[in-house]
């Protein structure tokens, strides 16, 4: 029998806003792993600065996420993201513009707040336009235009680096991705929904799903591995194995092992399986950031790259379904805000906290410590998390 229309999982809206998710992405991660090296290069910048500056954007994110999922459940969503997207897109002339060290970190600091707004509303958008029987399988191959995202874009950066050693174009391209995001966004059709009123005193719950506070805290672990690993992946490489442009094919492999295991994974989450998935991803990628630290050399580079990828994309939707099953429906926003807030700190602290490791005690000991805060969130959800999830679920 036909699939009903109404239950179609890759129905026009969904389509859009998933592609309009995969511009977003490619245009952020263009700049992610060769921003270290233009620091470095165009302003002299030392690891610690470096750290520092890339730093201030998982801030700004980080704070704008926490108010996200409220003003996404109060107001209109697609109104919401066409404006939070707009500014995301016009923040890459700023690159260009920025002269000096300190306006660069400027605007750099600043654009992670566009960028926090633009992936809540999305993400959050995407749920919305799914059929309730297809949203757990949804929420999983959302995730699939990041990680295509994160696979092409690297390697099309570090081609236009090697080739031109030109900047500028790579800024000018992420805004032309971005613009094409905006206008895909910009058609998407949505139903007239209830808005949440604010009647009821505002608490931290209103920006935060406190019950998923133990979900939260192991994702910090897991986010922070993944914040020094990409952040000073290109840089490492360059320096310590002699892979002039082998970061491209790292986030490469990275990817690839990302999309492999959310199709494959994709499978258990439609069984509802969310707790097998989250197992094995948290399994798999403290092996791949213990090969990463274990072997400093091209094939554990490599190798780490697509064991990670492998673990995460088990890991990470699993997650996501794990938030959204613990929120009631007026708070989808919000359980998709506090996802990538918990993300957003543990990122936003890798960066930081690499960076100091890095400069003063070399890349061993950062990525050591990635993986031991990687087992910490390990040993979290084995002993808390899963238990946790299965008493508390609401569907």
């Amino acid at each position: 029998m036909q699939e009903d229309k109404a239950e179609r999982l890759w129905n026009a809206n969904y389509t859009k806003v998933w592609t309009a998710n995969f511009m977003i992405f490619f245009s952020f991660m263009l700049l992610t792993p060769l921003l270290p090296i233009y620091l470095s290069e165009h302003f002299g910048a030392d690891k610690d600065t470096i750290g520092l500056v890339l730093f201030g954007y998982a801030v700004m994110a980080l704070v704008a996420r926490l108010f996200s999922g409220y003003v996404v459940d109060s107001f209109p969503r697609k109104m919401v993201l066409l404006i939070s997207f707009t500014v995301f897109t016009l923040f890459f002339v700023g690159y260009v513009a920025a002269g000096t060290l300190m306006l660069f970190a400027a605007v750099r600091t600043v654009h992670g707040m566009p960028f926090g707004f633009t992936t809540v509303a999305n993400s959050t958008l995407a749920i919305d336009v799914l059929p309730s029987s297809r949203r757990t399988e949804g929420i999983g191959l959302y995730g699939l235009s990041n990680n295509l995202a994160s696979a092409i874009s690297p390697t099309v950066a570090i081609w236009i680096y090697t080739t031109t050693h030109n900047f500028d174009i790579i800024f000018w391209l992420a805004m032309v991705v971005a613009t094409v995001g905006l206008l895909i966004d910009s058609t998407v059709k949505t139903r007239p929904r209830e808005l949440v009123k604010g009647k009821q005193p505002i608490s931290l719950d209103r920006f935060f799903l406190m019950k998923g506070m133990g979900e939260a805290l192991t994702m910090v672990c897991f986010a922070f591995s993944y914040g020094v690993m990409s952040t000073y992946v290109a840089i490492y490489g360059k320096e310590r194995l002699g892979i002039e442009g082998g970061s491209g094919t790292f986030f490469l492999l990275l990817s690839l092992g990302l999309i492999l295991s959310r199709l494959q994974g994709n499978k258990a989450l439609r069984q509802g399986r969310i707790t097998y998935n989250a197992g094995l991803g948290v399994c798999v990628s403290l092996c791949g950031y213990l090969v990463f630290a274990a072997m400093p050399n091209p094939v554990g580079y490599y190798a780490a790259a697509l064991i990670i990828g492998l673990g995460n994309g088990h890991m990470y939707p699993a997650y996501q379904n794990m938030f959204v099953n613990l929120a009631p429906h007026t708070q989808r926003g919000t359980a998709n805000s506090s996802i990538l807030v918990a993300w957003d700190v543990g990122v936003g602290l890798g960066i930081l906290l690499g960076g100091v490791l890095c400069e003063n005690w070399g890349y061993g000991s950062a990525f050591w410590v990635a993986w031991a805060v990687n087992l910490m969130g390990f040993v979290g959800y084995w002993t808390y998390v899963k238990g946790h999830f299965l008493r508390e679920r609401l569907r």
